[in-house]
């Protein structure tokens, strides 16, 4: 079943001084399986990366991107409006986040590899019980 990233562990695999690093990297290592990204994670992952580790940590993130490493997950209109439910019933979250559970709850995927078990984990998405959090 494909891995579905956050901004965190995208983040977490760029700065090798993150304290998710290295759990982040063993889990990307470890698996087989496709790696998918939401379209709306990118250009918060970009931000951050140019903002704290400088404009060559987005660059490479970019080249991975075009280099087909990760496999980018468009949204329609169905995870708008699934994203706009979410952001009622869970105020803590923003867009991104709310879009990240539109795209695994489309896909029905119950994995999501994250470094953010706040918000995520007080989530329950339509199709499980709660989302297996990874790493």
């Amino acid at each position: 079943m494909p891995l579905l990233l956050d901004t965190g562990i995208l983040y977490a695999l760029a700065d090798r001084k993150d304290d998710w690093h290295s759990r982040s990297r063993d889990l990307i290592l470890a698996t087989s399986e496709a790696l998918i990204v939401p379209v709306t994670v990118v250009p918060e992952a970009c931000y951050l990366m140019r903002e704290r580790l400088g404009a060559p940590a987005e660059r490479r993130f970019v080249e991975s991107l075009a280099a087909e490493e990760l496999a980018l997950e468009d949204i329609g209109p169905v995870d708008i409006r699934r994203c706009a439910a979410l952001l009622q019933r869970y105020p803590q979250i923003g867009f991104v986040d709310a879009s990240v559970v539109a795209v695994a709850e489309r896909l029905r995927l119950r994995v999501i590899a994250t470094t953010d078990r706040r918000h995520f984990g007080s989530i329950r998405p339509k199709h499980v019980p709660a989302f297996e959090l990874l790493p």
